[in-house]
């Protein structure tokens, strides 16, 4: 089956996010990272069938849940080992890092991050009391790299307690190859510092690169790390609000179950139990196949359009994920400054890269994952912007 990402589906006035957060009108969204297509149909069929039931009470997430993602992540990317009692069930991604990291740590500890980094990594370590320690990734080529002697020193402090990673990673769009997840696992197992991998980018990945699950790669990486995963992200289902956390260690899961109940973020609806169980499948496999071609084909657009009407700018070589993440050094402004200008003034809306920890050099950041002609519209007034500061 061919599936349509052109189609242009209105967002606006349906409590979205992305499209009714501005206070201007006619706003082109392209900052907050869900994705402006219609989710994967099977997804909405298996929705349907269970609203026509009519009775939302309490859910129970059944076997079949759980035998669902263990086969995806087994089949699809070669995550072997997991059984139905390694995997946490909870409402996000952003709630398991928290309740990890709660569940993990005492106040005081630190968490490590390769900046720039997804910005609520930052709340999740400060509000367990913890300490942020930077890991700031090397820029150069047109690409990031690991700083692997400021990494295995910021490792071997006693104070590290915890390695945050993001792989794919978000907003440097860096998918690691196993031989970087191997290199950063062995000095992690090294200093006795706990790995959280958050992929829940994993399905989100340009062709000729391939996702590999931190997990996956030995035996003592599945043990001494927790994975957070999810459909939602992938599949465009956000708001169904539905994660897995799959950790072997007992006594580790345990304390994160415990950081989990803690703050009551244990329960999942009945819609995202039924979407996930639809998303995982061989049909679902085919319908990211066609939407990551779409992604790439979006990406080589905006870099063609930035080539030719905005040379002044440099976007960084995508591997994962759909947030293109482009330099704006030359331009001489700050990024919030720049940001706020094309927003109040163009009408379209980016991420500004200092909100990641990019405090070096301007950067941007901008959501790819609409139909073509959103994309190409906000690039037009982002260059019109530009053109007139």
């Amino acid at each position: 089956m061919k599936y349509d990402f052109d189609e242009i589906i209105p967002r606006r006035g349906t409590n979205s996010v992305k499209w009714d957060e501005a206070a201007q009108e006619n706003v082109i969204p392209l900052w907050v990272a869900d994705m402006d297509f219609r989710a994967f149909p099977p997804i909405i069929e298996a929705l349907h069938r269970r609203v026509d039931h009519g009775v939302f009470g309490y859910a129970h997430v059944p076997e079949s849940y759980y035998e669902s993602v263990i086969r995806w992540f087994r089949d699809r990317h070669g995550l072997n080992g997991v059984e139905r009692e390694d995997i946490i069930y909870t409402s996000g991604v952003v709630p398991a890092i928290s309740a990890i990291i709660r569940g993990l740590t005492l106040p005081g500890d630190k968490v490590l991050v390769q900046t720039p980094v997804y910005n609520c990594f930052f709340s999740s370590i400060r509000n367990q009391g913890c300490v942020i320690e930077e890991n700031h990734l090397v820029y150069e080529n047109n690409t990031y790299t690991i700083d692997w002697e400021d990494f295995e020193r910021k490792c071997a402090d006693s104070r590290v307690r915890i390695f945050l990673l993001c792989n794919p990673h978000n907003p440097a769009g860096r998918v690691w190859t196993e031989e970087e997840l191997r290199r950063m696992g062995d000095i992690c197992l090294k200093h006795g510092v706990f790995v959280i991998a958050d992929e829940i980018h994993c399905e989100l990945v340009m062709p000729d690169h391939r996702y590999t699950p931190f997990a996956s790669i030995s035996s003592k990486f599945l043990h001494h790390s927790a994975t957070c995963v999810a459909p939602t992200k992938a599949f465009n289902i956000a708001g169904l609000q539905i994660a897995n956390i799959i950790v072997k260690d007992s006594q580790k899961r345990e304390r994160i179950d415990r950081g989990i109940n803690l703050h009551e973020v244990c329960d999942v609806n009945p819609f995202g139990i039924v979407a996930a169980e639809a998303a995982y499948t061989d049909e679902g496999a085919e319908w990211l196949r066609q939407l990551n071609e779409y992604i790439a084909q979006n990406y080589e657009f905006l870099c063609q359009f930035m080539a030719e009407q905005l040379p002044q700018l440099h976007v960084v070589r995508l591997e994962g994920t759909y947030l293109a993440w482009v330099d704006c050094s030359a331009l001489g402004v700050q990024s919030s400054a720049l940001v706020e200008h094309l927003l109040s003034n163009y009408g379209v809306w980016l991420n500004d890269g200092e909100m990641y920890g990019e405090r070096q050099r301007p950067f941007v950041r901008i959501n790819m994952a609409c139909p073509r002609a959103i994309l190409a519209e906000g690039l037009q007034r982002m260059a019109r912007g530009i053109a007139a500061l």
